[in-house]
């Protein structure tokens, strides 16, 4: 569950990424060594200066998430890891991105707003009715799939309290496929081969409904 917005006041690109975020609700028990998510993928704190945390990123994770287009002043959703015992608010969520998902359409629809999406290829399967996705982060739940499109709905303490109430059609966002999903498929593609996705998407839908 996202737990604040930050923003970025500075990076410093050279062999690796550099990133310095201001939080606050974040920074109470942070300290050097600790893993934090920004915006979807899993950081490591390097240090902690005030009210300003920095990490770096690996030129693999800059190159597959949107942090590696990212610019002083943009604001990323924040999230430490679950500690044993705590409440899951969400789907489990590991920090690994599969891939950027690109936003085709953004509809206000009341007090809701409806986000359209085409994931990277190879990610579809794991899209199913009502099954689950991470955006940026964000947990939440996919509708209406169709091959590599997709939607979210986001509610009002969604909008308010994370991210996606920035995105706009051309905008790309980090994409985290449902983390049991592709435990399912190692195992039965190990086992079944091919024929291993078809089981795949046949589990994802009858866990999904029942």
């Amino acid at each position: 569950m996202i737990e604040e917005i930050g923003t970025i006041v500075e990076l410093k690109r050279g062999r690796r990424l550099e990133l310095a975020v201001r939080a606050r609700q974040v920074l109470e028990d942070l300290k050097p060594g600790d893993s934090i998510a920004v915006s979807g993928p899993c950081l490591t704190v390097e240090r902690v200066e005030g009210e300003v945390f920095v990490a770096s990123l690996l030129p693999e994770t800059a190159e597959r998430t949107t942090l590696g287009a990212a610019r002083r002043g943009g604001r990323v959703n924040l999230e430490r890891p679950l500690r044993v015992g705590g409440r899951l608010g969400g789907h489990l969520v590991a920090g690994h991105v599969d891939g950027m998902a690109e936003v085709v359409s953004v509809e206000d629809r009341g007090e809701t707003r409806r986000v359209g999406l085409r994931c990277p290829a190879g990610l579809e399967k794991y899209l199913v009715d009502r099954g689950s996705v991470a955006l940026d982060g964000v947990s939440l739940t996919v509708v209406s799939p169709s091959g590599r499109r997709f939607s979210v709905a986001l509610v009002a303490t969604t909008l308010e309290a994370t991210t996606v109430s920035d995105l706009r059609a051309g905008d790309r966002v980090n994409m985290e496929a449902d983390l049991l999903a592709k435990h399912v498929e190692r195992l039965l593609s190990a086992r079944e081969g091919a024929a291993g996705s078809e089981k795949l998407r046949d589990w994802l839908a009858e866990a999904e409904l029942a």
